[in-house]
């Protein structure tokens, strides 16, 4: 008789082939498309120049602007909430640094700092209101959506008579917290492999022996240090896990003593914290605030999440899912150009992306909770 004990399978516990449990994985969904989407152009685009070092700096840059946004709506969804109010938001943020900095003459600094303040007071009150009201943070969010955007319209107008402020260039000049938006970083190396050759230079004019591309934008470096921060936050600390819980099972939750209300209220103010440092950026880069800027990114951040993995439904996600999303768009929107195709199919391919997420994410769901 064996002495070796008996491993016996409790018939409660439903088993999971290989292929269903990577599909659990949330960033499945962004790999697959990421490795897709970069074999499609390599093939079609490749001698477009959209792989050379300039073309890279292109797509990166688009990309890490989805990135920023992306990272907020991520852990909001993942609490089970939704901002529609992060174009909007964008607009306004960068507006109020352009009133603040040139029309009343404040220091950019002082201009910076008072207007994430003012962004983040109004990501709390959308929290504030979600929570103490039950409303859905669908109707929220929509209300503020066209608030701030009628703001962003009707403070310059009455301000300045018009809906552009310029300036903010020769404004931010010297000022130590505009160059962590505005700024490049390590332009030394970038010369160095100029020099020996290895990225391209300017064969002509003033720039002439210069590297194309001469630094890394701070753009770039937020949106890799938020999704950094982010991934640690969701995965590795206590307050992450409240952040899934808050999503899974609100009043389970509750009685777990999570505090939920105060876990959403925060991520509210955090998405508002990112389409603020998108702003800041934006308006350093061009030098001007306008009305119209950051129209519809609230739906482009919340399908770089859905692509990235998340759930509609809440306590499931990935931010790292959620960024490789928004490379994903970042390498479409370019990719388009260089390949030659007709640049309004990019609203194509998002209508077309959204639905087959949907669709996969639903399929998920139903394996995780075990519906038929």
């Amino acid at each position: 008789m064996s002495d070796t004990p008996q491993v016996v399978q409790d018939e409660r516990v439903k088993r999971i082939s290989p292929f269903r449990r990577a599909l659990i994985r949330p960033e499945l969904g962004g790999i697959v498309g990421t490795v897709a989407v970069f074999v499609f152009f390599g093939l079609f685009a490749y001698d477009s120049g959209m792989f050379n070092s300039q073309g890279v700096m292109n797509w990166s840059v688009v990309s890490a602007q989805f990135m920023i946004i992306a990272v907020g709506a991520c852990l909001l969804m993942i609490a089970g909430e939704f901002d529609l109010s992060v174009g909007s938001m964008i607009g306004f943020a960068g507006m109020m640094i352009a009133i603040f900095g040139v029309t009343m003459g404040w220091p950019i600094w002082i201009a910076i700092l008072v207007t994430f303040a003012l962004c983040l007071g109004i990501g709390a009150l959308n929290g504030f209101i979600v929570v103490r009201t039950g409303l859905p943070s669908f109707i929220v969010t929509l209300a503020f959506l066209f608030i701030l955007r009628g703001f962003t319209i009707f403070l310059p107008q009455v301000i300045e008579r018009k809906t552009i402020i310029g300036g903010i260039g020769e404004a931010a000049e010297g000022d130590w917290l505009a160059a962590l938006f505005g700024g490049k970083i390590l332009g030394g190396l970038f010369r160095w492999l100029g020099e020996i050759g290895a990225i391209e230079t300017f064969s002509r004019g003033t720039r002439q022996g210069e590297p194309v591309v001469d630094g890394i934008p701070m753009l770039i470096v937020w949106a890799l240090g938020l999704v950094l921060v982010g991934q640690i936050l969701l995965t590795r600390t206590r307050f992450g896990n409240w952040i899934f819980a808050a999503g899974g099972d609100a009043e389970s939750a509750r009685n777990s003593g999570v505090p939920v209300n105060r876990v959403k209220i925060l991520m509210f103010m955090f998405s508002a914290f990112c389409a603020t440092v998108f702003a800041t950026s934006q308006v350093m880069e061009f030098g001007s605030a306008g009305a119209d800027r950051g129209l519809l990114k609230e739906f482009e951040a919340i399908i770089a999440v859905v692509i990235g993995g998340a759930l509609l439904t809440g306590g499931y996600g990935s931010v790292i899912g959620a960024a490789l999303g928004a490379l994903i768009f970042g390498v479409v929107q370019q990719g388009l150009f260089f390949a030659g195709v007709e640049s309004s199919l990019f609203r194509v391919f998002l209508g077309v992306i959204l639905l087959f997420a949907v669709i996969l994410n639903t399929y998920i769901r139903r394996i995780i909770t075990g519906e038929r």
